[in-house]
């Protein structure tokens, strides 16, 4: 296992891997251009922070009904072939935003139901495309293909957000279509350029969908490590990824525009992006579980600054601090799960993974988003900041009895 920029120079000298990765750079900028444009017409239509949460919950809650037999599948199908036809489903899916935006036929219901699609078919790739990862790169080079796509991932969501800003700016809202939808074609051509010297997949089984799926989940459950680890990402997804679907919402606090919310949105990203650079350098599994287990408690503090902060400045250091928490508490379970699970149940746990990484701001933003119009946005916040501080103060109580039931 190589350390730091070693190894992710390793793992992008794998040709396959590095084919990938130059598409999922267009391909998540693009989503996230897409994203941002989505959520402030939908700020824009409707001025309510239950309608941010309900497209929210339209587009993420898939993965709680999809993901866990999209896993199932994933660990006894080819994956390369399964994630070209979904990437291609999301592109057509893009384009058919792009038409309808074009002739100004977007409503909220309509984003509702548009959001909903997309999300069924992001819940059933994202098990086959984390899963095809190993397919990609040897075993030594994992822990930095993991970063390297986290990097990736908040580069996308720091541009992305740029973007969406200029685009947002000058009045062009299909024009962040068309970019999504021009991103994802180029994924798609990518995906078609990867070459595998065998498929990556499992003997096929008698055993049942949901028998598998249960299978998996019983290992997660008896796994004191894994189980505490996904404790802690559900609370984290559930209290503290909900201000990023809210965000236009938390912008209007500052009374912020279309430029401020982007801002704020990139600024997030920032964060996001120097938590995974400096996690890529780190490749002690050990090391990482730590910091999965006890990053909560300081995004617990960055919630409830980003919660009462009246300066703007103030509420953009929160965010910063909120998105480099958030993605360390992401690549680092990620890593994790890649490693301590053998590959006959690795779609179902990276399925687990998903589903909660997914679903659970699913239903966050919707409880606050809902609250919000009733209190306002910060006192559901603070909750969620206090909900967060208290758990991870229980995690951290019992962090030696939990590491310790992940050393090898």
């Amino acid at each position: 296992m190589r350390n730091g920029w070693h190894g992710v120079r390793a793992a992008l000298g794998e040709p396959n891997y590095r084919i990938f990765t130059i598409g999922n750079v267009f391909s998540l900028v693009g989503t996230w251009v897409q994203r941002v444009a989505l959520a402030w017409l939908v700020w824009e239509l409707t001025g309510s922070g239950a309608w941010l949460g309900a497209v929210a919950f339209a587009d993420l809650f898939p993965m709680v009904l999809v993901t866990p037999l999209a896993g199932a599948m994933a660990d006894r199908s080819d994956r390369l072939r399964v994630t070209r036809i979904s990437q291609a489903l999301l592109m057509v899916h893009a384009g058919l935003l792009t038409g309808l935006s074009a002739l100004g036929s977007l409503s909220p219901w309509l984003i509702l139901v548009l959001a909903l699609i997309g999300g069924v078919i992001t819940a059933f790739n994202q098990p086959f495309r984390m899963a095809l990862l190993p397919g990609l790169v040897g075993r030594e080079n994992l822990v930095s293909a993991v970063a390297v796509n986290s990097i990736v991932f908040n580069t996308a969501r720091f541009i992305g957000p740029a973007i969406a800003g200029l685009v947002i700016a000058k009045g062009s809202l299909t024009l962040a279509f068309v970019i999504n939808f021009g991103t994802f074609a180029v994924f798609s051509w990518t995906l078609a350029r990867i070459r595998l010297a065998s498929i990556d997949q499992i003997p096929s089984t008698s055993r049942g969908l949901m028998t598998s799926v249960v299978e998996g989940w019983r290992f997660a459950v008896g796994h004191v490590g894994l189980g505490a680890m996904l404790l802690m990402l559900t609370v984290v997804s559930l209290c503290v990824r909900p201000i990023l679907e809210l965000m236009p919402g938390y912008a209007a606090l500052f009374g912020s525009d279309a430029t401020g919310f982007a801002l704020m949105t990139s600024t997030t990203g920032l964060g996001s992006l120097v938590g995974a650079i400096w996690l890529s350098r780190q490749a002690d599994p050990r090391a990482l579980a730590t910091m999965a287990l006890f990053i909560g408690l300081v995004m617990g503090v960055a919630l409830l600054v980003a919660a009462l902060a009246h300066q703007v400045w103030l509420g953009l250091l929160a965010l910063f601090a909120l998105g480099f928490g958030m993605v360390v508490s992401g690549i680092a379970n990620q890593t994790v799960i890649q490693l301590a699970v053998p590959d006959h149940l690795r779609g179902r746990l990276l399925a687990l993974h998903s589903m909660i990484f997914r679903g659970a701001p699913a239903l966050g933003a919707l409880a606050i988003g809902t609250l919000s119009d009733l209190t306002g946005l910060r006192e559901p916040l603070s909750v969620g900041a206090a909900v967060t501080f208290a758990f991870s103060g229980i995690v951290y109580a019992r962090g030696k009895v939990i590491l310790k039931s992940l050393d090898p």
